[in-house]
């Protein structure tokens, strides 16, 4: 992270300074159409070491392009997870949906 300027401080501190309703938005319209906006552009997790036992031909396979093997690693990981979590969603939503279509059959006394 880069270290603010002096000027960059002040306009800071005056815009801290202001309330919400005397901010001038005239030049930044609200967005309506949320279609293309990228999901978790700007979020980055917490990171937390682990040590994990692989096997020796996955290690050699991440670290095939050199530096960054473990972030290859928890890309993967994180595309694993999601595309999980997605089929796990689905799953759920289509038993609920086959659930609410069975009609509930009577019993007999």
């Amino acid at each position: 992270m880069r270290i603010l300027t002096k000027q960059q401080k002040r306009d800071i501190r005056a815009v801290v300074a202001k309330k919400d309703q005397d901010i001038d938005f005239s030049d930044a319209p609200p967005i309506l159409d949320w279609s293309s906006a990228a999901i978790g552009k700007f979020y980055r997790p917490t990171k937390k070491p682990v040590t994990m036992r692989l096997d020796s031909d996955v290690i050699a396979w991440l670290k095939t392009e050199g530096r960054g093997y473990q972030t290859k690693a928890n890309w993967l990981l994180r595309h694993a997870m999601l595309q999980f979590t997605a089929a796990k969603n689905r799953n759920n939503r289509n038993f609920a949906r086959q659930r609410r279509k069975a009609k509930p059959q009577k019993r007999k006394l």
